[in-house]
C-alpha cells in the first residue's frame, strides 16, 4: 500500500500563503497574485525569489520547481502581448511549457506584519519589538504598514552601522551609500525594504537616527540632509528585500504544515541566492 503523503494543489499552496499576505493587502496600483500556472497541479518545489528573471526561471527549471514564488511582479503595468520574443513573454512562454506557475507577493508582503521590512531590520540588527513606519489605518491592531522602527541593543556610530548594514545584506555591485556625519550616534532605526524616498519625511517625524531604504534620488535625498535631521542609507533595492525569501518560505512551511497535519515534508522549498540586482558593476575614482 503507497502511504505517501499525496502532493498539494497549487490552489491549497495559494491559500495557505494568501492567509499570511492577503492580497487585499496590496496597494491598489499593485499586481498580485497568480500570473501563470494551473491551480489544479500539483506542487512539490517551491523557489522563492525576489524577481522574475530569465536567470531565476533557468534556476527554477534546472531544479525543478513547480511554482516560483516572487516579490516584483513581473506585469506591473498592462502588456499588450506575451509574445514568446519578448522577455515578459519568453518568461511566461518558458514556465508554461514546463509547467511551472509564476506568483507574486509584492505590497501586499510589505505591509504584512512580519513581512519584507520586519525581515530588513533583522538583518540589519534590529531587535526587540518593531513598529510600522507608516501604519496601516486600516490594521486595528496597529502592527501592519511600510517600513518599521527599531532599537539597536547598544548605540554605535554611524561609521560602524553602515558596515553592520552591509555585511547583514547580500552583496551587490552597487553597495551601500550613506550621507550623515559617520562619528554621529545611532540608537533608533527606521528601514523599509524598497524605494523609500516617499518616506523621508515620515522618518523625520519619528525622530530616528538613521532611516535605511532603497533607490533614493538626489534632490530629495540632498534636501533631506541639508535640513538636520536622520542620516541616510542606501542600500540596493534587491539587498534590502531579499531578506523576506526566507521568511515567506519558513512562513509557507509551517501554514501547509498546520493546513493539512502534516510536517510539511512533501514540499521542498528554497530560497534563490541569484543576485538579480540591476546594477552589476560600479566604478570610483581611487
Amino acid at each position: 500500500m503507497n502511504t505517501a503523503t499525496p502532493p498539494h494543489r497549487l490552489a491549497d499552496v495559494i491559500s495557505a500563503f494568501e492567509g499570511m499576505y492577503p492580497p487585499s493587502w496590496a496597494m491598489s496600483w499593485d499586481a498580485v497574485g497568480l500570473v501563470c500556472g494551473d491551480p489544479g497541479q500539483s506542487v512539490r518545489r517551491v523557489l522563492f525569489a525576489v524577481d522574475p528573471v530569465a536567470a531565476v526561471v533557468d534556476e527554477a527549471l534546472e531544479w525543478g520547481a513547480d511554482l516560483i514564488i516572487t516579490h516584483h511582479p513581473l506585469m506591473l503595468r498592462g502588456v499588450t502581448s506575451v509574445a514568446a520574443d519578448t522577455p515578459k513573454g519568453n518568461v511566461v512562454h518558458r514556465l508554461i511549457r514546463a509547467g511551472s506557475a509564476l506568483y507574486t507577493a509584492h505590497t501586499n508582503a510589505d505591509t504584512a506584519a512580519p513581512g519584507v521590512s520586519d525581515a530588513l531590520a533583522r538583518a540589519v540588527g534590529l531587535n526587540g519589538d518593531l513598529r510600522p513606519l507608516d501604519p496601516d489605518t486600516t490594521d486595528p491592531e496597529g502592527r501592519r504598514g511600510i517600513g518599521r522602527i527599531g532599537t539597536l541593543d547598544q548605540p554605535m556610530i554611524l561609521h560602524d552601522f553602515a558596515a553592520q548594514v552591509a555585511q547583514g545584506l547580500p552583496a551587490t555591485a552597487p553597495g551601500i551609500r550613506v550621507a550623515g556625519d559617520l562619528d554621529r550616534l545611532v540608537t533608533t532605526v527606521a528601514v523599509s525594504g524598497g524605494a523609500g524616498d516617499s518616506l523621508l519625511g515620515a522618518a523625520r517625524a519619528a525622530g530616528v537616527d538613521v532611516f535605511v531604504t532603497s533607490d533614493l534620488r538626489h534632490h530629495p535625498a540632498s534636501e533631506f540632509v541639508e535640513d538636520p535631521g536622520p542620516a541616510l542609507i542606501d542600500t540596493p533595492h534587491f539587498a534590502s528585500e531579499w531578506p523576506w525569501l526566507a521568511d515567506g518560505a519558513i512562513h509557507l512551511a509551517d501554514a501547509l504544515a498546520r493546513a493539512n497535519g502534516s510536517d510539511g515534508a512533501n514540499v521542498e522549498i528554497r530560497v534563490s541566492t541569484i543576485v538579480t540586482d540591476a546594477w552589476s558593476r560600479a566604478f570610483s575614482h581611487i
